[in-house]
């Protein structure tokens, strides 16, 4: 089993991506804000440390953390991020890399596609065998964000700001896919470098 790192700023279209690569080919995917939202809920690994931080304010009234109300409370206290980040992303990890050593034992799957904007930040190039950088020019992310999620320009920006730039995202990755065309042009560019990787590992 193949394992893939897929990276890239907000509003790139990873989701896009990840759902062609999940109809055409023999693979799991996993993406970390999909684990991250489980080892918060009651019972896994994230939520006691999380509420012991941040107070029983984020829980609603079923138990449960309130994703917006966590929001709330760490917005513009870096110190507060870092350390839900330190407890957040360690967890996520040990998590993924389970899931991992568990389907390259069982295999089912050629792929393993693991999906996070922090792949880089957080050191998954060790874990994966190629990591995938998924670029879109800034003007394309900006009207994305803008129509899709409701973003003003001051959220986009700051989000941007934080988040690595494109030389970094480039020089830590192994191949880089340009989605800012038609998604028929990002299809080809996957189609290619997947047929690369089947004949590279004797795969029809």
């Amino acid at each position: 089993m193949i394992t893939i790192g897929i990276t890239g700023g907000v509003g790139c279209g990873k989701s896009k991506i990840l759902e062609y690569i999940k109809e055409n080919y023999n693979c799991r995917i996993i993406t970390a804000d999909d684990v991250a939202n489980r080892l918060k809920e009651p019972g896994e690994a994230c939520y006691k440390p999380l509420i012991n931080l941040l107070g029983e304010k984020i829980l609603d009234n079923d138990g449960f953390i309130n994703k917006k109300k966590m929001a709330e409370k760490i917005f513009s206290d870096d110190c507060l991020l870092d350390k839900v980040n330190s407890i957040i992303h360690p967890a996520v990890k040990d998590y993924i890399l389970d899931i991992k050593k568990t389907e390259n034992q069982a295999g089912k799957y050629d792929y393993l596609f693991i999906e996070a904007a922090l792949l880089i930040e957080c050191g998954y190039n060790e874990y994966v065998d190629q990591m995938w950088y998924i670029y879109t020019s800034e003007s394309v992310r900006v009207q994305r964000l803008k129509s899709s999620r409701g973003y003003s320009e001051k959220k986009i920006k700051d989000i941007m700001d934080a988040q690595l730039s494109d030389e970094k995202f480039r020089a830590g990755s192994d191949f880089c896919i340009d989605n800012s065309g038609t998604l028929e042009d990002t299809y080809m560019q996957i189609k290619i470098k997947m047929k690369e990787l089947e004949s590279e590992n004797g795969r029809k």
